[in-house]
């Protein structure tokens, strides 16, 4: 299993949005205790809330990694970041990146890794190999989140859940498909870095046979609306084999991010394209319920909101950072 050493110096780069920054508030929110601080270039425009150290400062603390928090379009590594890198491992610390771009394509890293005894670590490149997948009905239980959109909180609902269940007494493993979640897991398959022929291999093999009232809760990754990701979760979809599928929302979203010209369509309409394409191979998938990030919504606005949604779609419908997932835990143990 991938080992990182931590506390984490969590790196922004030149960040401008919040979801630039998804990794980095992944690892924030839910491993607090291996974080220590954040760094940013100058035109950072986000923020973590966490004490801002340099590199030589982190490492002088105790820190044992940088790890790159940002996900940037298409993956790619900024030749700009390439100074706080080297300065990182100067002093010592280990650079970690979930990065489709591989950290050791640059050769001055790879050199600067070998010359200070760190590590270059391509969290999203792993060396396993998967076969095809079967479509064979494995035993125990299984919830996949499942999004209208990338980056509107898939990651999150799937560690609550997981965290829920197993408070209610339920066994509960986290299955991490993602570099955030790898991170914050410890284990797991980046499931986009996976050939197209293998994403559904890659999921049976993530999420083997296992007991019969045991819970592997899925992190979900893209969109089936999305028109440059909606491969990858049709395959994680199909090798994931759920017995129940979260529906995962921005409310702010009409549309998809950067692509004012793909629409979302209607939560209802979503909650039944996604049921069509499970059950290629679950026939008995259900849909637990609606997981909202409200954070756009006052108060008031959010309850009147959940309370449509609800209506219009049959299922409980959440925020798990306001108010957290219970119901729809219910839903799925049955009581």
């Amino acid at each position: 299993m991938l080992t990182l050493r931590a506390p984490y110096l969590l790196f922004l780069g030149g960040a401008q949005h919040l979801t630039d920054a998804k990794t980095a508030f992944g690892l924030r929110d839910w491993c607090p205790d291996k974080v220590c601080g954040e760094w940013s270039l100058p035109e950072c425009t986000v923020s973590l809330g966490l004490p801002r150290r340099s590199p030589a400062a982190a490492a002088a603390a105790g820190a044992g990694s940088l790890v790159i928090g940002v996900a940037s379009v298409g993956g790619t590594l900024p030749p700009a970041w390439q100074g706080d890198l080297l300065a990182a491992m100067a002093a010592g610390l280990d650079v970690v990146s979930g990065m489709h771009t591989r950290l050791t394509a640059f050769p001055q890293l790879v050199e600067a890794a070998a010359r200070h005894g760190v590590r270059l670590v391509d969290v999203r490149h792993g060396s396993q190999s998967f076969a095809a997948g079967t479509g064979r009905k494995r035993t125990g239980l299984r919830i996949a989140t499942v999004g209208t959109d990338c980056a509107l909180g898939k990651n999150y609902p799937a560690l609550a859940l997981t965290q829920a269940l197993t408070a209610r007494g339920a066994r509960a493993t986290f299955r991490a498909t993602g570099q955030t979640g790898i991170m914050i897991a410890g284990s797991g398959i980046a499931i986009d870095a996976v050939v197209a022929d293998f994403v559904a291999g890659a999921a049976e093999a993530l999420s083997p046979d296992n007991d019969p009232a045991h819970f592997d809760v899925i992190e979900g990754q893209g969109s089936l609306f999305h028109p440059a990701y909606a491969g990858v979760t049709l395959g994680l979809l199909h090798g994931s084999q759920p017995d129940w599928i979260v529906l995962c929302h921005d409310a702010s979203r009409l549309h998809i991010e950067h692509r004012p010209q793909f629409r979302i369509p209607p939560l209802a309409n979503a909650a039944a394209q996604y049921l069509e394409a499970a059950r290629v191979t679950n026939q008995a998938v259900q849909l637990a319920g609606v997981s909202v990030n409200s954070s756009s919504l006052s108060t008031e606005a959010w309850q009147a909101y959940r309370e449509r949604v609800a209506e219009e779609v049959g299922v409980p419908v959440c925020d798990p950072l306001r108010g957290g997932l219970e119901p729809i835990v219910s839903r799925v143990l049955g009581v």
